[in-house]
């Protein structure tokens, strides 16, 4: 059983080359001697499409075609009886060679007026209106004007005539007049006349021609006379010329020795001076090399080897200089790192202490003097040690009390009365460290339950004791 994905890309391929064969079918291409209009919906405002040498897509449904053939079309007119300026009637056969356009506007005028007639109709179309303005021509030019001057008839009639074709779509081609005729005989006299004018043109012509001959024969034996003598009196005339011109031939020649010879020797002695100068240039120049060279020893052996020693200890100077710099940017910058680094641990102690108070102030539920005093009840322990090891080295035996008659209720400053006010402070300041969650050492004792009489420590009597 084939695979329904086979058969849908057999599906496919088939319909995408049925729709390829359509579309070239569709693909239309114009012939150079045809003008294809494609009609339908074109464009807005359009009802057609002219291509001239060029192809196009047909739209199926929407749009068609159809071919204006470009062939020349050949109209004989035998014009008879049309009335001249002079209302004189002519007879002028003529033949027209015309065609549709292929100017852009004329051929779409051509497509609304000529697509669906046929040869003959558009032969007869142009035969009505190229028989008119013909005869509308005749009719402004005289006789003499129509024979006498051929091209200037054809080029009036081929301006009046086109501008009425390419109303329909047409251009006229070529205009051929085969001849002119009249009734009355007006164009035959005309060539009578200018017949007989040219014969007796012709006659004037040749009695003329007839008197200049005699005339100029006589004339050309005078001349000739007056030539020979003349020509004899050149001829004497040459011969002294000819004389004259050998002596100042002469005369130039000998003057042309004694130049060329007076030129030799100024060219002699200007080549003499010319060599001396150059021996003393040449010397000049030899001289100045030895002195160039001389200095350029000089210099090479004295003042090169100073300006190296003077460079050479410039740039150990400057070299001392940028290494005395240098060492000293890099103590300054090890300085720089070094406070920079106790800076950075300061800050951290400082910030560290900071979120420290900040965790106590939390602790004592957001009151700084609370958290003031539990800092301070974390330092008692450290306080009383320090405090129990003063009171551990003072020799009590060596202490003299000095009492200044009481306090004025009878009782003395001794040192009892002092380690009673201790004990009376002790069971509060364990009470104080137990709210604060903190638990005090073994050397500041450790509190009881009940307390009877005078502590144990200090010579009474406990609880159990004293049941």
């Amino acid at each position: 059983m084939i695979p329904n994905s086979i058969v849908l890309i057999v599906i496919a391929a088939g319909s995408i080359f049925l729709t390829l064969m359509a579309a070239m079918a569709r693909y239309k291409r114009c012939p150079s001697d045809k003008i294809m209009v494609v009609y339908g919906k074109v464009g807005h405002g359009k009802t057609s499409r002219c291509i001239h040498g060029g192809a196009a897509f047909i739209w199926p449904l929407i749009q068609d075609y159809r071919f204006l053939d470009l062939q020349p079309m050949t109209i004989d007119i035998n014009l008879e009886n049309a009335l001249s300026k002079q209302n004189i009637r002519v007879s002028i056969p003529s033949r027209f060679t015309i065609g549709i356009s292929t100017e852009p506007d004329i051929m779409t005028v051509a497509a609304e007026r000529l697509l669906s007639m046929e040869r003959r109709e558009i032969e007869i179309n142009a035969n009505e209106i190229i028989f008119g303005q013909l005869r509308a021509t005749i009719a402004t030019m005289a006789i003499e004007e129509i024979n006498a001057n051929r091209d200037e008839f054809e080029k009036k009639v081929m301006e009046n005539i086109e501008g009425e074709l390419k109303k329909i779509g047409l251009k006229l081609i070529n205009v051929n007049i085969k001849d002119i005729n009249d009734e009355s005989g007006y164009i035959v006299a005309l060539g009578r006349k200018a017949a007989a004018e040219a014969l007796n043109k012709a006659k004037i012509e040749v009695a003329e021609q007839n008197r200049t001959g005699a005339t100029g024969e006589a004339n050309a034996k005078q001349e000739e006379r007056v030539n020979v003598a003349s020509a004899d009196a050149k001829a004497v005339d040459g011969e002294n010329t000819a004389a004259i011109d050998v002596a100042n031939s002469n005369a130039n020649r000998r003057e042309a020795e004694a130049e060329a010879r007076r030129k030799g020797d100024a060219a002699t002695l200007i080549k003499k001076a010319a060599a001396d100068q150059a021996g003393y240039d040449a010397n000049k120049m030899a001289e100045d090399a030895r002195a160039e060279m001389n200095r350029s020893t000089q210099m090479a052996d004295i003042i090169i080897p100073a300006q190296i020693e003077k460079e050479k200890v410039v740039i150990d100077a400057e070299a001392e200089r940028e290494q005395t710099v240098l060492e000293g940017k890099g103590k300054g910058e090890a300085i720089q790192v070094t406070l920079e680094g106790e800076a950075n641990g300061i800050k951290a102690i400082l910030e560290r202490k900071a979120e420290g108070f900040e965790r106590i102030v939390q602790a004592a539920g957001g009151d700084p003097d609370k958290a003031a005093v539990l800092m301070i009840v974390e330092q008692l322990p450290k306080i009383a040690e320090l405090q129990a090891q003063a009171i551990s080295k003072i020799r009590f035996d060596k202490i003299v009390v000095m009492d200044g008659g009481g306090n004025g209720n009878g009782n003395g400053t001794t040192t009892t009365n002092w380690l009673s006010n201790i004990t009376k402070v002790l069971p509060g300041l364990h009470e104080f460290a137990n709210m604060a969650g903190i638990k005090l050492p073994d050397a500041l004792g450790e509190q009881l339950k009940e307390t009877v009489g005078t502590p144990k420590a200090l010579g009474g009597e406990s609880a159990t004791e004293a049941k």
